[in-house]
């Protein structure tokens, strides 16, 4: 596949999912970077505002298949991989797959589950793989985990450890819309319900390929060098206790390459590493008691790294030879 294909195959994605959303362009598209960029998506915003309709649009879009979970404080890790069971009519144990083997798995509200049902999808977003009783088992691909959570209500939630917030390449809010977006919206589900008459407008294998091609985005020595300083300097800040870590670093920039592609380039701009160090950053990092006391936040801490880090200038307009 070419990246002019990959930017075709995302901007047909954006189109398909635009005729159920309104005005969330900007938030599909990083949604697009992750999914080509084979990383996982936090979805964080109020009940109501679209989060599970995007992932629903989405995967009827591609074709792929899809499952949704609701976690609660008494689900247990096996409801989520799956379990071996005994057969009587063979006397035979066999493993009933979990919602987890699906190419797009929904997970909602993934902070309310206990700790031990959050960790059983470590394994899965980092290795892409289920292993139950010494035996492993391959998750399908393409595997992209969209989970959400309320910012708001926390009674009864288990917080995300740092561990599994770094296993979430962006972490997105889609907002509010607007008086005439939200006039849009009724007039587009009165009358009838724009999901379901989505359809695919391309193959998983389309997606496969487009991450295959996503790899190879060239990216400067420069640019890569970006990268790195804006990570470091999350781990110097004086208001940071926890900063960014390698996989972060890894994660950006695989965003980045995605990003150019589907912008039609077939190599990354230091813009694409600036456009999404907040998106993939935020969530990330951990504030010092003090900076939280003065009701700092993530985003601002990131908005200062990227004003305090050069930004590269690339020889012949950053082309590889």
């Amino acid at each position: 596949m070419t990246v002019s294909r990959v930017a075709g195959v995302g901007k047909s994605l954006l189109q398909a999912v635009s005729t159920v959303l309104v005005g969330k362009e900007a938030r599909v598209g990083l949604l697009l970077c992750a999914l080509f960029a084979r990383r996982h998506v936090l979805l964080e915003d109020a009940p109501g505002t679209g989060k599970t309709t995007l992932v629903k649009s989405l995967a009827r879009a591609i074709g792929g298949s899809f499952a949704r979970m609701q976690f609660t404080p008494d689900l247990l890790p096996t409801d989520v991989t799956g379990f071996n069971a005994y057969d009587p009519r063979s006397g035979e144990f066999r493993f009933r797959e979990g919602p987890v083997f699906s190419q797009f798995l929904l997970v909602d509200e993934i902070n309310r589950a206990s700790p031990k049902t959050q960790a059983a999808l470590l394994e899965c977003m980092e290795e892409r793989q289920v292993s139950v009783d010494g035996v492993t088992y391959v998750l399908p691909d393409p595997f992209l985990v969209l989970a959400t959570q309320n910012p708001v209500e926390y009674e009864g939630t288990f917080p995300l450890p740092e561990a599994q917030l770094d296993r979430f390449g962006v972490r997105v809010a889609l907002g509010y819309p607007d008086r005439d977006e939200e006039v849009a919206l009724l007039d587009r589900f009165l009358a009838a319900d724009p999901l379901a008459e989505v359809s695919p407008v391309c193959t998983i294998d389309d997606v496969v390929a487009a991450q295959q091609e996503c790899r190879g985005i060239h990216v400067d020595i420069s640019v890569k060098q970006y990268a790195v300083d804006i990570c470091a300097a999350t781990r110097r800040h004086a208001e940071v206790t926890l900063g960014a870590s390698p996989r972060a670093t890894l994660a950006l920039t695989a965003l980045a390459q995605a990003h150019a592609a589907l912008d039609g380039r077939d190599y990354v701009l230091p813009d694409d590493i600036k456009t999404l160090a907040p998106w993939c950053l935020s969530h990330r990092i951990v504030l010092a008691p003090a900076a939280r006391w003065r009701e700092q936040t993530a985003e601002a801490i990131i908005t200062g790294v990227l004003r305090g880090v050069p930004v590269p200038t690339l020889p012949a307009a950053g082309r590889h030879p």
